[in-house]
């Protein structure tokens, strides 16, 4: 400092203060990054989950191969027999942001497997979102705010489950792209630029190219703009901001094959457009009322105002009632009535993700950001602005979808921690403030006096306590990401009673063989969540995959397993089956097995016309009970897809003191041990019996 001082290079406080901000926020850019590293520290280099595995393979075709074979890429190793145009029924962002990397860093003579570009994409987007986090909550509030709210995005468990390393999902891109599009909103709104609204639109297309989460965002801005007509603070800077936006995003958008016509004819975009001619309305109205007098403009205001109810009414319900306009999604509706999938899109319903939060989520994911929700809500509340009031709006509608659906907490987190930002930075600055020496012993004597009575003390211990529980917050953010968020699925660890580690690395195992043992051209059936990794890391066909864009082959599939060996084995040769795969957790202890989602199968089996015969009634017990001992449905003990897991089951002793049979998930012993295979035969079974392998038996020969 003297050296710098000497030759005349002392900084100012304010570039010191802006050399600070940079500092910080750089180190929670690489404090984001490095807390998403621990699966890569714990296990090899893996893609975790089901839906990343067939990014991956796209990617790695996309790079192999070039964008334009890319978007023509029909896939005949999923949904045989009817295979997958690739280039129309995905969201090109994920993977076009992977190629585009790995092609510069090849071309900086950097040279890096696709498949790391994969794995690391999700921790460097996290670091860009704590950048952004920082700039939009800088507009909202101040620095201060932006550096806490950018901390606490780094850490926060509900965005870092979507973000470890590893975890190759559409999500990893897209809440940057989110949050990205909202800044850029928020800079249009309060300055009315041009090029604020472009920059807007071109980040709303970004995140359309990435997630079909783009609808709440869609719907959230022209939600922002109908709110701020109501309130009489629309302006023309929030006409240029959001025409703009409007158009140049809805034409790009459109460029997106799978999402093609969808802006301007499906429902879950009605509200955008409808926006968009309020908007042109309020602005003709605006310049009839300085081109008129009084009287001759409300005689016209109120004609226009019939004129456009009538007008929107009629051709609403004429474009609706043609087929023009599409209606709501199943998804969409489940978000406004939970109930609505369970009751009549069971698909939709079997998705652990599409599953209501429960408050214990809430708190596990964000913990004291909950509490500091409402704070930060008070605070925006407080000072009133067009920005604040599109902060609250993104607060309120997102806890409540991420209420309805588990997977929106991801949608959650960030306002959570922008939110929760304000609140301890204006908290804070206000307490902080209070804490002043005293120089003067008078001063000291009469603080009684003081209408502030132990304004000092009182403040130190505000901070001290607001100091404890961000340290709480920190220490809960790195224990619930290394226990629960940190671990793929596609490798298992358990613990023994002495502390020890044990790894369970059976899915790999059989994909391995049945890339190594079965033919090129052989198919396997299995139940849907698992057709991405079996593609992927097998390289063999596929009937089903974690895409369920077809209900109808879903529930043939469903139906197999539901039914007795002779019926299944009819559906099988339908189907060109070669091998069934089926997932079995009953040694070890793993319940997310396909007994345990056996329901669902049948369930999905019986909601076509095929499998009307399927009873989910049929599959309990005499007292209405899910049971595998002694006591289950005869329907459920003689189905496929019991008789699949529990093959040979009946001789091995899974747990000490217990008999042979015992199966560790259900806690039972299971009821139909001695029993053969008719129709299928014992291909592999992996070393803690996970995933067992079946080959399907050819016909009989007609002579025998």
């Amino acid at each position: 400092m003297s050296l710098i001082k000497s030759r005349g290079l002392r900084m100012s406080p304010e570039k010191q203060e802006t050399l600070l901000k940079l500092s910080i926020l750089s180190l929670t850019a690489i404090l984001s990054f490095a807390t998403r590293l621990f699966s890569v520290l714990r296990f090899e280099s893996v893609i975790h989950e089901f839906d990343p595995y067939f990014n991956y393979r796209t990617t790695r075709f996309l790079a192999e191969e070039g964008f334009y074979k890319f978007h023509n890429w029909f896939d005949d190793r999923a949904w045989y027999p009817l295979g997958r145009i690739i280039g129309g029924t995905i969201y090109p962002g994920l993977m076009v942001t992977s190629a585009v990397l790995y092609n510069i860093l090849r071309f900086i003579n950097i040279t890096i497997e696709i498949r790391n570009v994969c794995v690391f994409l999700a921790p460097f987007f996290s670091s860009l979102t704590t950048i952004i986090t920082y700039l939009l909550t800088k507009e909202l509030k101040d620095a201060g705010a932006g550096l806490v709210a950018a901390a606490m995005i780094a850490i926060v468990p509900g965005y870092i489950s979507r973000s470890v390393a590893g975890s190759y999902d559409n999500e990893a891109i897209a809440i940057f792209c989110m949050l990205l599009t909202y800044y850029m909103w928020i800079k249009s709104v309060k300055t009315g630029s041009i090029l604020w609204a472009t920059m807007a639109a071109v980040a709303y297309f970004y995140m359309v190219s990435s997630w079909g989460g783009y609808v709440f965002l869609i719907n959230l801005i022209p939600m922002h703009v109908l709110t701020l007509m109501i309130t009489g603070r629309f302006s023309h800077r929030i006409y240029v901001a959001y025409s703009i936006l409007y158009c140049v995003g809805t034409m790009l958008s459109m460029q997106i094959s799978f999402v093609g016509f969808q802006p301007v004819q499906s429902s879950e975009h009605m509200l955008a457009l409808g926006v968009f001619g309020l908007c042109q309305l309020h602005a003709l109205v605006d310049y009839l009322r300085h081109k008129l007098t009084s009287t001759d403009f409300e005689i016209l205001f109120k004609s226009m105002i019939l004129a456009t109810v009538a007008i929107s009414v009629i051709v609403g319900t004429v474009l609706t009632v043609t087929g023009k306009i599409a209606p709501w999604t199943g998804r969409f509706y489940t978000l406004l009535d939970p109930s609505y999938a369970k009751n009549h899109i069971p698909i939709i319903a079997s998705v652990s993700e599409h599953q209501p939060t429960s408050w214990s989520s809430f708190y596990f994911d964000l913990q004291i950001l909950v509490f500091l929700f409402p704070a930060g809500l008070y605070f925006c509340f407080a000072n009133l602005s067009d920005a604040n009031i599109f902060l609250i709006l993104y607060g309120v509608t997102s806890i409540y979808f991420a209420g309805v659906m588990v997977r929106l907490m991801l949608v959650l987190a960030p306002v959570m921690c922008i939110l929760s930002g304000i609140a301890v930075s204006a908290l804070l600055h206000t307490y902080m403030k209070q804490i002043t020496p005293d120089k003067n012993v008078e001063k000291k004597k009469n603080k009684m006096e003081s209408n502030f009575v132990m304004k000092n003390e009182i403040a130190s211990i505000f901070v001290a306590l607001m100091t404890f529980l961000l340290m709480t917050y920190t220490f809960h953010c790195t224990w619930v990401t290394s226990e629960a968020y940190s671990s793929p699925s596609i490798v298992l660890s358990a613990r023994t009673h002495e502390g020890s580690q044990i790894i369970f690395d059976d899915f790999r195992e059989a994909y391995y063989w049945l890339r190594m043992n079965t033919a090129e051209d052989a198919k396997v059936m299995s139940w849907w969540d698992y057709g991405y990794q079996i593609t992927a890391m097998a390289n063999r066909t596929i009937l089903v995959d974690n895409n369920t864009w077809n209900n109808t082959h879903i529930s043939r599939v469903g139906q197999a397993m539901a039914s007795t060996e002779d019926q299944a084995y009819l559906i099988m040769r339908e189907l060109d089956v070669d091998y069934v795969l089926v997932i079995f957790g009953g040694v070890v202890g793993y319940s997310s097995d396909d007994i345990n989602k056996f329901l669902w199968m049948v369930r999905i089996g019986g909601s076509t016309e095929k499998g009307a015969h399927i009873k989910e009634t049929d599959y309990y017990s005499s007292t209405g009970e899910f049971r595998v001992d002694k006591e289950g449905s005869q329907t459920l003990l003689n189905s496929l897809m019991y008789k699949m897991c529990y093959y040979r089951f009946g001789q091995v002793y899974s747990e000490g003191g217990k008999p042979p049979g015992y199966d560790r998930v259900r806690g039972a012993e299971i009821g139909n041990k001695d029993f053969e295979l008719d129709v299928l035969e014992e291909a592999y079974t992996t070393e803690h019996w996970l995933v067992r392998i079946y080959k399907v038996k050819q016909l009989r020969n007609r002579g025998s």
